[in-house]
């Protein structure tokens, strides 16, 4: 199985989503989002964006 988006709604009315690992592990979770199209648009941002992102190291 793939990993997923799960989108949900704060108890403060905002929209926030995970992305979960195939195991069901939370690996990133969102900022909070005023409406459902804004946080489904994060979500396609984050697919689109995710696969070509780099690493900045910043341990040493």
């Amino acid at each position: 199985m793939a990993g997923k988006f799960v989108l949900k709604k704060d108890s403060g009315g905002q929209f926030r989503f995970n992305l979960l690992a195939a195991n069901g592990q939370v690996i990133a979770s969102s900022e909070a989002y005023t409406t459902k199209a804004a946080a489904l648009n994060g979500i396609d941002s984050v697919k689109r964006h995710a696969s070509a992102a780099e690493t900045d190291d910043q341990t040493d």
